[in-house]
């Protein structure tokens, strides 16, 4: 028994010792604050280096949980948007019902919001003549998020959200239609200008849809079907 007693007493001391080389003695909320000073101070990877150790010695505490929705938000201010997203599905499986998860299902739409923003944003200041990839990606963030929690203040946010997206949207498949119209591609902008009128019934770039839509149907002689989209 004496010998079990020791054994298990020299790996609680390598684990403390273990534990100490990586604390240098910090206390979790010492940890957390010196991380955050970091970030603050512009120093991101050294930040996250930060939050990363506290998770290593302290993986239970109430400072690690944080930590991954600092190192998440530190990623995006860092322009690493892929990466930060990640970091927030995985914070999202892990812990799908705490309090702070809202916050990270809202930090996603936020980040691919801004993903969406192009390098070319001097030239094209239009959302919607970009890639709108990333846009629709905010929109299902977002709607998963008011889905999950409705009676949040992230919800109420990602409501309005979803206005704006909505309108970016649209006006993307205007665009397209538009360009389909221009190369004479009559039958394919029409087609457009319907999904427009379907998917999004109640925004601005409905009537410009409609009068695409009977612009081509004249193209192509459909009169009847011109003046139905006029009647609109």
């Amino acid at each position: 028994m004496p010998l079990l007693t020791l054994s298990l007493s020299g790996c609680f001391w390598e684990e403390e010792t273990k534990r100490e080389s990586i604390t240098k003695g910090w206390s979790p909320k010492t940890f957390f604050e010196e991380a955050k000073e970091q970030i603050s101070a512009g120093a991101l990877d050294k930040g996250i280096e930060l939050y990363e150790q506290l998770q290593a010695a302290y993986p239970g505490s109430k400072y690690a949980l944080q930590s991954k929705l600092e190192i998440a938000y530190a990623l995006y201010k860092s322009e690493d948007y892929d990466q930060a997203i990640d970091r927030l599905n995985s914070y999202i499986k892990l812990y799908p019902d705490h309090f702070s998860t809202p916050y990270a299902y809202y930090l996603r739409g936020v980040i691919s919001e801004d993903k969406s923003r192009s390098i070319l944003d001097e030239y094209i200041t239009d959302n919607a003549q970009r890639d709108v990839n990333s846009v629709r990606d905010a929109f299902n963030y977002y709607l998963a998020l008011i889905e999950k929690f409705p009676k949040t203040e992230y919800s109420e946010e990602a409501k309005s959200r979803l206005i704006i997206l909505r309108n970016i949207l649209s006006r993307h498949e205007l665009f397209v239609a538009i360009f389909y119209t221009k190369k004479g591609a009559n039958i394919a902008a029409i087609n457009r200008s319907k999904y427009i009128i379907e998917k999004y019934p109640n925004t601005p770039s409905v009537p410009a849809a409609l009068h695409l839509m009977a612009y081509n149907y004249d193209v192509i002689s459909a009169n009847t079907l011109a003046k139905d989209a006029r009647r609109v």
